[in-house]
């Protein structure tokens, strides 16, 4: 015991200087780094006082620390696993933010959604023409299905993210190329305004949108320009009488692209910053196709969501009135970013609709069809498929409806939240709607079955409002930057280091693995297991986002090897929480279901637990990290000769 304390001790104090070598980069200090790690055992009783102290100091706040009130502070769970924090008080007790009127309005509302989808529209014929009936349109028109989310003053149906979320699961398990249009004209097409817009171009624009039968689309993307919109080129210059933005430029794959009469439209314009220096910054505007100069070009042959209109759309001199700027001038990439931010928590809840969908059909064939005697769904690979299917939808769901608890109950801090929502679903689905096709053989392959048009639909959802590979960097990077300032309080805090013992020695206990992370506490006792699963993957991962830190510093933003891996292990570890956090209510609550979700939560903690435990290990790795500048040169091989580098067996 005193060897291990002694050791701790040691490395305590190199873990300390560590800390302010890397922010510092004090080149004077290596020395004594070098020279603390040769440090023998300690006095054995000198021991014991200090390790009396630590466990005093590591259990009180400073001044300095989250806990009293650090600028800092951020109620986000994901945001605070970078720092190896638990951070609660949005994920315990599970969110259930709609009242009984709120309720009622909601049940009262899906049945005649439900009806829509049975009696009037018809996905496989939208499908196979490659564009709605109007009929469905005039339908969906009629239902409100457009103006969810506009408050009812404005014309629209008034309803909050969960009860939205609920609409939408109904959409996403019955044809997702409508949930497409719909989620274009809503959830980022005039979304911006709603966010945004001043009182006048709300009472102007949104009593059209929501029922007044005008679509509405969201133009960001440019030929040069997917995922990084700093590379937009569309310009908006200002008229010499400073009463319009001459607009010239064009857009792509723009969904309701080729109909759409308002627009929110993404441009760089000119601003003079306070130091008087010109500079080109995105500013946000709303356009109107009746301004003139606004064209569309044909509807774009697509693999999946063909009845959705996905055009470019072209500006070319396009007078908009000053007026209609949206937000700030040059604030335009915070309106974009937030407005996606905003839009990525309904794909969950579609495609969660999606993912029962394909489990209905699933199950329902596994348990009619015999082979070999038996019913399919007595097959251990069978179950184990419908298991995994299961515990990723019951995931999803947890994860999407804590995401629009949070936003109803006024949630400000939820990019990261949101971002993993959308990667997780569309992930998620694809996988579970692939396991489908197999599950039901040859049937799911033919479009009678209709499963494979939700596979064709389905493709689109990873790349679209933020493509996957970019969301994770984005999650990894974020997180690793709020880490990054936690670094600087701990270096600041090195330089008065007896007025901030509290902070030092809780930042020494955690990197050793002292006063971890506990969530039995709130999670209900039958899954203290799972809890504890929890904790001690955020207290891992903490001390890797620490490790990559320090020895990355500001160059982590070119390790995707790495952030690929935190950014996987962060979504495991949020999907942990949120399901420990949903099924202890339900326990709670005596739910019919709780036996099973407990079930699916023990059974996905575990495996996520491992999946954490192996990507820390990889980044640790010194086999791996050799192995990634493989992967690298394997790449850049392919790369340098456009093909396969090596010639075919046969020699030709």
């Amino acid at each position: 015991m005193i060897k291990k304390f002694d050791t701790f001790f040691v490395s305590f104090h190199t873990f300390t200087l560590s800390f302010y070598l890397f922010v510092t980069r004090d080149s004077s200090k290596i020395k004594m780094l070098s020279s603390l790690r040769k440090f023998g055992s300690l006095n054995p009783y000198v021991l014991k006082r200090q390790s009396a102290v630590l466990r005093l100091f590591a259990s009180q706040p400073t001044k300095n620390s989250p806990e009293n009130g650090s600028k800092n502070k951020n109620p986000s769970f994901v945001h605070n696993i970078f720092r190896g924090q638990l951070e609660h008080s949005e994920l315990f007790p599970y969110p259930m933010p709609l009242n009984d009127e709120q309720l009622e309005t909601i049940q009262a509302l899906i049945p005649p959604m439900e009806n829509f989808f049975l009696n009037v529209n018809k996905p496989e014929i939208s499908d196979q023409k490659g564009e709605f009936d109007p009929k469905v349109i005039d339908a969906l028109w009629e239902l409100g299905g457009f103006g969810i989310a506009v408050p009812e003053k404005y014309g629209g149906l008034g309803l909050n993210y969960t009860q939205l979320g609920r609409l939408t699961d109904a959409v996403g398990g019955n044809d997702l190329a409508i949930a497409t249009m719909l989620g274009a004209h809503q959830s980022i097409g005039y979304k911006g305004i709603l966010l945004y817009g001043t009182e006048e171009q709300k009472a102007k624009y949104l009593p059209q949108v929501s029922s007044g039968k005008v679509f509405a689309a969201f133009a960001l993307t440019e030929p040069s320009a997917g995922s990084d919109a700093a590379a937009i080129k569309t310009r908006a210059v200002k008229s010499s009488d400073g009463k319009h933005y001459i607009l010239n430029g064009s857009k792509i794959w723009i969904t309701n692209g080729g109909f759409a009469e308002i627009m929110t439209v993404f441009a760089r314009t000119e601003i003079v910053d306070e130091k008087g220096v010109k500079k080109d910054k995105l500013t946000a505007f709303v356009v109107e196709r009746g301004f003139g100069g606004v064209t569309s070009g044909p509807a774009e042959k697509k693999l999946g969501i063909k009845a959705s209109n996905t055009t470019e759309v072209y500006f070319e001199d396009v007078k908009v009135p000053v007026e209609n700027v949206l937000g700030n001038v040059g604030d335009g990439f915070k309106v974009a970013v937030n407005v996606l931010n905003n839009g990525r928590f309904g794909m969950g809840m579609a495609l969660g609709g999606t993912m029962r969908m394909c489990i209905q059909r699933a199950t329902d064939h596994v348990t009619q069809r015999e082979t070999f005697g038996n019913k399919l769904e007595t097959y251990g690979g069978v179950q184990e498929k419908i298991a995994r299917m299961s515990m990723l939808q019951y995931v999803n769901q947890s994860i999407a409806y804590m995401l629009s608890g949070n936003m109803d109950l006024g949630s400000n801090d939820f990019h990261l939240e949101a971002a993993i929502s959308k990667v997780f679903a569309s992930d998620s689905a694809w996988y579970i709607c692939d396991e489908t096709i197999q599950l039901l053989g040859g049937m799911g392959f033919m479009t009678d079955t209709g499963v494979e048009r939700f596979l064709r639909d389905l493709r689109i959802y990873r790349i679209y409002e933020g493509a996957n590979d970019i969301l994770k960097l984005f999650v990894a990077l974020t997180g690793m930057q709020y880490a990054g300032n936690h670094l600087k309080e701990v270096q600041k805090a090195l330089k008065n280091p007896i007025g901030n013992l509290g902070l030092i020695f809780k930042e020494a206990s955690k990197k050793y693995g002292y006063g971890g992370v506990d969530m039995t506490a709130l999670a209900h006792p039958s899954l203290n297991s799972s809890a504890k699963l929890c904790g001690e993957s955020i207290d891992a991962f903490g001390r890797a986002v620490t490790s990559l830190l320090i020895k990355y510093g500001k160059n982590i933003v070119h390790e995707q090897f790495h952030l690929n891996r935190i950014a996987e292990s962060a979504i495991d570890i949020h999907a942990m929480a949120c399901v420990l956090s949903r099924a202890s209510t339900s326990i709670k609550l005596n739910l019919p279901s709780a036996d099973h979700e407990r079930l699916m939560v023990d059974a996905w903690c575990v495996e996520a637990h491992d999946r954490v435990q192996v990507n820390m290990r990889k980044i640790q790795s010194s086999d791996f990290n050799e192995n990634f500048k493989r992967m690298a040169q394997i790449s850049k091989n392919a790369c340098e000769a456009k093909d396969v580098v090596q010639k075919h067996p046969v020699g030709f």
